[in-house]
């Protein structure tokens, strides 16, 4: 415990000290440090004005500060010598932050800014003050807004001078989807939403050259009232030098394809494939968003590099024809790639070789093959003369950029950006306790849809083969034939496997939420046929196909994760993950590959992987926790406030809970099943602090998690509160993974 406190207060101790330098060791003479900014808002009746969205238009923000507590990218700054030379001065002022330096000027524009955004928001009688405290060297500004009675829309009207257009805006269809009404709130942000959605209806009903200035608002304000009256104006189409006219409907004439490559005029893409790319049609209205969904479809084709749409108007005509143009990407790629490895504390490498063809039947199908080979030295076997891992995988790999199901009806099929994948892999693995080999094919769809913000994906069929062609005999008399061991989990998990999945996928990320949702299914129908053919079952109640027996059961995962921005700097981040999956039918337990396991990386970091759980159980022998400490049901919850350090380098405090358990009662698994009456009291809660090295293309984070309530003790002893009395050796575990948790 001594070793632990004293390792958390030098931290505490170093971060104290570097906040403690001279922040203003770089603060000319006459100039002060901006210390800190305040936006508060004077209350009143009506008033719901949003800081945080306003603090956006502050010109100058102070400092970051570490966890909004130290400065510390200022404080590295400060660390630095006047000479510029040396190497050690140039890195510690690359890695931190250079003062920030008052500036009246800013201050002065940035309440003008925040005056005019809050008479943008209805407050027309708005004021925006601000006062400047001085500390030695340091400001201290503070904008004072007081945004006074908003303003209300009393009247409505919409004046159009083109009686086409006006009989387009006077349909049902528009009416249902105006932004404005009477009664609403004044809001610029509303009238401008409003005029872009009449210009984007315009544009989709053939109306080529009509745009946005086309449409102008008149707000009259009532006398000793809170009311305006809006008028908004559809003007008549104005071009130089001639006099106002109607405005005109275009018809896509002609489609023509054009090779982009000044080396190759060839396409090298099938005509139908362009087609179906193509949402524009010879003969139609011109539509805007039939354009950007052309350019949609043909930007995620693997095979194309570049597109470009052009437009050209037959002469003192409504009618235009479509040229787009095309570049490909050479076809064949190799890539290499080596990897480290950290699977439980066993430490290892990994390379793999990709061969990619991008454009393999000239339709953008893109045909994967890849090699991989890896390696890890395994820790804490005994008994065992051999103690590596290698495997060695070749997988198979090929996209289809389209439905490739005939019942699709044609518009979803038109509409929805689809991949259909087909994927073959062969997978070796060799443990000192056995050989396990992994053949699977699997038939899937993933889709999605322009300007929304989720995903879909439908596995129609997931076959997998596991099969055991040597087990050590150690392994298998201590474990597998032993009359102590765990043999209802172990040894249906190590004999030969039929798994038969079908699996529903749904994931929604936007903002400053992400979920991701999924439900598979296996074994259904091969019972039911087995069921209707009149098969025997084998002597352990089993279905079999082809002497294997076929796993039975139902899985479904849901993952929430919710991030609130505090500043530019620093946010706070929580998540949820639940899982639940039950076996059934010919199968009393899942298959390890689909069950649950805590702790590790991105579970309860104070438990190295595989470690927690189920429930209140504790293994003793410690020799296969890979095995028991797996469960049916799993639940996570996690929070984390992250921050930026300097340079490149981010730190976070988190505090995790959660376990796993079964579904059934396990003979070898006391303590493990789920009961309603007991499972809060057999969470289990960690806390640490990470660090994260963010390179743009990958973060690198290290985590050192403690527990704080361990549930494997009874609550009455010093055991079950780690926090309160911790051990290092016990209770300390330090994960090292690539990317964040959650």
């Amino acid at each position: 415990m001594r070793k632990v406190l004293s390792g958390w207060a030098f931290l505490v101790g170093m971060t104290l000290l570097l906040s403690a330098c001279s922040v203003t060791r770089y603060v000319p003479e006459g100039r002060y440090l901006l210390s800190s900014v305040k936006l508060d808002v004077e209350d009143g009746e009506g008033v719901n004005v949003n800081t945080s969205q306003l603090r956006g238009l502050v010109r100058q923000n102070p400092n970051a500060r570490l966890f909004s507590l130290f400065k510390m990218p200022l404080a590295t700054y400060s660390l630095s010598g006047p000479d510029s030379t040396q190497w050690m001065n140039r890195m510690l002022r690359s890695m931190g932050e250079p003062p920030v330096l008052f500036d009246s000027v800013s201050a002065v524009r940035t309440c003008e800014d925040l005056c005019q955004e809050l008479r943008n928001e209805g407050y027309l009688k708005a004021d925006v003050t601000h006062d400047v405290r001085r500390h030695g060297k340091k400001v201290h500004v503070s904008y004072h807004l007081k945004p006074g009675l908003p303003y209300f829309i009393h009247t409505l009207r919409y004046r159009v001078e083109d009686p086409n257009l006006a009989s387009l805006m006077a349909l049902t269809a528009d009416s249902i989807h105006r932004i404005l009404s009477v009664g609403m709130k004044f809001d610029v942000a509303n009238l401008d939403a409003e005029r872009k959605r009449l210009t984007n209806l315009m544009n989709d009903h053939g109306y080529y050259r009509f745009h946005k200035e086309f449409i102008t608002y008149e707000a009259d304000t009532l006398e000793g009232s809170q009311m305006i009256d809006i008028t908004l104006n559809l003007g008549l189409y104005k071009r130089s030098d001639y006099p106002d006219t109607l405005h005109s409907r275009y018809v896509i004439d002609k489609i023509n394809y054009v090779s982009g490559d000044l080396n190759d005029s060839r396409l090298h893409l099938r005509r139908h494939v362009m087609e179906e790319c193509t949402h524009l049609e010879e003969g139609d209205s011109y539509s805007g968003t039939k354009l950007q969904q052309t350019y949609n479809h043909f930007g995620r084709l693997q095979a194309v590099k570049y597109t470009n749409i052009s437009l050209v108007q037959h002469t003192d005509t409504t009618l235009l024809d479509c040229n787009i143009t095309l570049q490909t990407n050479k076809p064949s790629t190799i890539s290499f790639q080596p990897e480290g490895t950290n699977t439980a504390g066993d430490l290892g490498a990994a390379v793999s070789l990709t061969y990619q063809n991008r454009n393999l039947f000239h339709g953008s199908e893109v045909l994967s093959l890849e090699f991989r080979g890896s390696y890890e030295a395994i820790k804490g076997l005994e008994g065992y003369t051999n103690q590596n891992f290698t495997e060695y995988s070749v997988e198979a790999r090929l996209a289809f950029p389209r439905y490739l199901m005939p019942w699709v009806y044609h518009t979803t099929r038109h509409n929805a950006m689809t991949t259909s994948e087909l994927s073959v892999l062969y997978d070796m693995q060799d443990r000192p306790e056995f050989h396990r080999r992994v053949l699977s094919t699997v038939w899937r769809y993933k889709w999605s849809f322009a300007h929304r913000h989720d995903r879909y994906q439908f596995d129609l069929l997931d076959l997998n083969y596991v099969f055991m062609p040597w087990i050590s005999d150690t392994f298998r008399r201590e474990y597998l034939e032993s009359e102590n061991s765990r043999n209802a989990i172990l040894r249906y998990n190590y004999e030969d496997l039929f798994i038969t999945k079908i699996g529903f996928g749904y994931s929604y990320n936007h903002n400053n939420i992400a979920l991701k949702t999924n439900i598979e299914t296996s074994g259904n129908v091969l019972s039911l046929c087995s069921f209707l053919l009149g098969n025997q079952k084998n002597s352990r109640g089993q279905y079999s196909l082809f002497n294997i027996a076929f796993a039975q059961y139902v899985k479904g995962d849901f993952d929430l994760t919710r991030s609130v921005l505090l500043d530019r700097h620093n946010q706070l981040v929580f998540h949820l993950g639940v899982g639940i999956a039950y076996p059934y039918g010919n199968s009393t337990v899942l298959p390890f590959e689909k069950r649950y396991f805590s702790g590790g990386a991105n579970s309860v970091r104070g438990w190295s992987v595989r470690s927690l759980g189920p429930g209140k159980f504790k293994e003793h022998d410690g020799r296969i926790n890979f095995i028991n400490q797996t469960g049916d049901m799993k639940l996570d919850l996690n929070a984390e406030y992250r921050t930026h350090l300097f340079w490149k380098l981010g730190g976070a405090l988190f505090v995790d809970a959660g376990n796993i358990w079964t579904l059934r009662e396990y003979e070898d698994q006391p303590g493990g099943q789920f009961r309603f009456d007991e499972f809060l009291s057999q969470l289990a809660v960690s806390y640490g602090l990470g660090f994260r090295f963010n390179f743009d293309y990958f973060v690198l984070r290290f985590d050192l998690g403690m527990k704080a309530v361990n549930p494997v003790y009874a609550s009455d002893g010093d055991e079950h509160y780690p926090v309160l009395h911790p051990q290092l050796s016990r209770d300390f575990a330090f994960h090292f993974a690539v990317g964040l948790p959650f």
